[in-house]
């Protein structure tokens, strides 16, 4: 169902441009859920999350990949998930613009890969205008890159894990081997919530 918003975009501002799209279906391990797109025709704005039909509270998915079958596990990614690669010290808030995804884990190895890669290429242009000399910085990249490319590759199993921390409770690592478990009040205040919530009256959609 598509509806419009009598609000003001929030990274805009422009009035009359939001559309909330919302969509109910059932996703393995996940459960019944409402998808839930806002999005801005003026600019672009889009984020997405997924709303669990029941309460889940604030839980953390642990998956030690460890077989080619854990690279094809469900990842329901919700704009307040924070993802993790512990053993490599890699980790990604969501952030005031986040949005939620589905994949697999090879699809978020991946995700770590492009922005590596993104982060390299800005290095190097940096060098070679001559602003810093950030070879150290770069060579680690180079080495996070290829551990990650060998294990999207199945080529170090057993090695690394996917972790998944979500205050909302709006993510899931979907596999009978992911390790499910309730977040500590404490590990719950460090964590970045993601998008403030809009919160709106039936009078604000149409």
């Amino acid at each position: 169902m598509e509806s419009e918003i009598n609000l003001p975009c929030p990274t805009c501002k422009s009035e009359g441009s939001l559309k909330l799209l919302s969509m109910s279906s059932e996703i393995p391990y996940f459960g019944e859920h409402t998808q839930i797109t806002l999005s801005c025709d003026k600019c672009g704005m889009r984020q997405t999350d997924f709303i669990p039909s029941e309460e889940r509270g604030a839980l953390s998915f642990t998956l030690s990949i460890e077989k080619d079958e854990h690279l094809q596990a469900r990842i329901v990614r919700g704009s307040s998930g924070t993802v993790r690669i512990p053993e490599l010290d890699l980790e990604v808030s969501p952030g005031t613009q986040s949005t939620g995804y589905v994949s697999n884990v090879e699809g978020v190895v991946n995700r770590f890969i492009d922005i590596i890669r993104m982060m390299m290429r800005q290095i190097r242009t940096d060098i070679e205008g001559g602003e810093n000399d950030d070879e150290q910085n770069l060579e680690k990249l180079f080495q996070l890159e290829m551990a990650l490319t060998a294990l999207a590759k199945g080529e170090l199993l057993g090695d690394l894990s996917l972790e998944i921390l979500d205050p909302k409770g709006h993510s899931i690592i979907g596999h009978d081997d992911a390790i499910k478990r309730a977040l500590s009040v404490e590990e719950i205040a460090l964590l970045d919530p993601g998008p403030a919530p809009i919160i709106m009256s039936s009078e604000d959609v149409k």
